[in-house]
């Protein structure tokens, strides 16, 4: 265990831990909803004028913008609510 952990302070440290690259949802439907997008992706990009479709593309970049911040205020509070849990925990030990 020492050695696991003295591994993630050095990565931590290093600014090597890269917890969204490790991310695999495990829904069963992640990767058919992933294709859809991709299917919608494309009939969009051949039914609408360039500029719609750039328009179009801005809209999602600035939703996956918009999620990614969620994601990473919901990571940092539940982060931080384990670690109270941990506290508390350890204080009634």
């Amino acid at each position: 265990m020492k050695d696991d952990m003295s591994n993630l302070i050095e990565d931590l440290f290093h600014g090597n831990l890269r917890l969204d690259e490790s991310i695999h949802p495990e829904h069963s439907e992640y990767q058919e909803i992933n294709r859809q997008i991709s299917d919608l992706m494309q009939a969009f990009k051949t039914h609408l004028t360039e500029n719609e479709y750039d328009a179009l593309e801005q809209l999602i970049d600035l939703i996956g913008q918009s999620t990614s911040m969620y994601v990473e205020a919901a990571f940092e509070q539940g982060f931080r609510t384990g670690g109270r849990l941990i506290i508390e925990i350890l204080g009634k030990t």
